[in-house]
């Protein structure tokens, strides 16, 4: 059965106990005591909202204070729970469905700057020439520095066809470096002087496009590895997995690939029902995550036969900022012994939404279950504990200071972990520890940026998961077909 039907089918006595006209096979009418009534509660919302529209200072609208009640209601139950009025819904449809309008940029939030993680391949930022590590101070003459990443995004964002305006800063370290080489128009350089710019304004006017964005990203690297990156489990990202994984077939030239570097870190997660189905390559028997519902366990997904990656070496890469679907995909991996974990500890989000329709084209991200990993491990507010754990500093080049992480555990509000929490335990004690020295929060993960042989990589998560994979594909003596 659909896991979705599942929990929409658990939660409709819960939307029935507030629907007023709903009878439920077989139960009774009854009178519900004062301190159980909802509609109690409705009512000093009632009165509430007529002194505010009494006596507020300035007029307000009724539909705006409703709505701001809704989500402060469901934003304080956890902080993954959301009301979505219909222009966020419709928002929220685009990301999963990895198409929208814009132009093509990823971006995160480091501090008080919006940093390029990088241009999307064939997007109108990639053919403008912006980089990774710009950083974004103006879009459209308003400053974002004091404004929320999503607000960003959104003002980026628009229908195909309009116009936006961003205006960048370039001109980090490694941007320096690479003025060495070259002018802004990618020159090489004609006076001593334009080596010595340590940073330019550009501005960039954009026509939105569709955007279309692939979740995996794969390279054929020496030794005959299939380096893949899952960015994201947004929908057909096992579809685009088998696709990734026929071109590497095709790029080997008729050797057999020897095995899977899987990278997911700063994935943040997306659709459970992809990232188990890619789970599933991987496995041709065992358990993929069980899922509970206060308390009893709704769900206990087991792998089926025959998946298309079960007899290669498999090293799973990860960091902070892997979370949620793809905690769950490497925490089947690790725990059936089909892959070992290197990097940092991972977020710990181990909950599920269920997303829910409502009327007026609204919607509700709505935590509805726990995750947990086939040995019965809570990942939430926990994390994946990796086998071999690369210790790094972690800051943007050319800067002093070092970003504080923030994981699931730190959230305020977030749910407390249901059950056993043996892996912590188990796996820390018997972990691996590199050290990774520093690594720019800049650097942008891209398979495209990936040596052929990332031996001598600077990027220690990547050095080291290779050299690991490398080992395995030798100890198993994987023949040439």
């Amino acid at each position: 059965m659909n896991r979705a039907k599942q929990i929409r089918r658990i939660l409709l006595p819960v939307v029935a106990a507030f629907g007023g006209g709903l009878a439920l096979g077989g139960l009774r009418a009854e009178a519900t005591p004062e301190v159980q009534n909802p509609y109690q509660a409705v009512g000093q919302l009632s009165r509430v909202l007529v002194q505010i529209e009494n006596n507020y200072v300035d007029p307000v609208e009724r539909g705006k204070l409703l709505e701001g009640a809704i989500k402060g209601m469901v934003e304080n139950l956890d902080p993954h729970s959301a009301y979505l009025p219909p222009e966020e819904w419709k928002q929220f449809q685009s990301d999963t469905e990895g198409k929208f309008g814009g132009v093509g940029l990823e971006v995160d939030g480091r501090g008080e700057k919006l940093i390029v993680i990088a241009p999307i391949e064939g997007s109108p930022a990639e053919r403008a020439g912006l980089r990774s590590g710009d950083q974004i101070v103006n879009v459209d003459g308003e400053d974002v520095v004091p404004q929320a990443l999503d607000k960003v995004v959104k003002k980026m964002r628009g229908a195909a066809g309009t116009r936006v305006k961003i205006t960048i800063l370039r001109g980090t370290a490694r941007d320096r470096r690479d003025d060495k080489n070259r002018n802004s128009d990618g020159g090489m350089p004609t006076s001593p002087t334009s080596l010595e710019r340590t940073a330019q304004t550009l501005t960039f006017d954009l026509t939105r496009e569709v955007i279309h964005v692939s979740s995996i990203t794969f390279k054929l690297l020496d030794g005959n590895v299939a380096y893949i990156r899952i960015k994201q489990f947004q929908e057909r990202a096992h579809a685009e997995m088998m696709a990734a994984a026929a071109k590497l077939r095709e790029e080997a030239k008729g050797t057999q690939i020897s095995g899977i570097l899987l990278d997911v870190r700063s994935n943040p997660g997306g659709l459970v029902d992809e990232a188990t189905e890619i789970a599933d390559e991987f496995l041709s028997s065992g358990g993929i995550y069980a899922m509970r519902h206060r308390g009893e366990i709704i769900e206990d997904l087991k792998a089926r036969s025959g998946g298309a990656f079960v007899d290669l070496p498999c090293v799973a890469l990860v960091n902070e900022w892997s979370a949620s679907a793809s905690e769950l995909l490497v925490g089947a991996l690790q725990d059936n012994k089909r892959a070992t974990v290197v990097g940092a500890n991972t977020f710990g989000k181990g909950s599920v939404q269920s997303i829910l329709p409502l009327p007026n084209g609204a919607g509700l991200k709505l935590t509805t279950a726990r995750y947990y990993t086939p040995s019965g491990h809570a990942i939430q507010a926990d994390g994946i504990h990796p086998d071999v754990v690369v210790e790094s500093v972690h800051r943007p080049l050319g800067t002093e200071s070092v970003p504080k992480t923030t994981r699931e555990r730190d959230l305020p509000g977030h749910l407390t972990p249901e059950g056993p929490q043996a892996g912590r335990a188990v796996r820390d004690g018997g972990a691996v520890v590199v050290d990774g020295g520093l690594y720019d929060l800049s650097a942008a993960v891209q398979a495209r940026d990936v040596p052929l042989d990332p031996s001598a990589s600077s990027d220690a998560v990547l050095r080291v998961g290779y050299e690991r994979l490398k080992a395995m594909v030798s100890a198993k003596r994987v023949p040439v077909r």
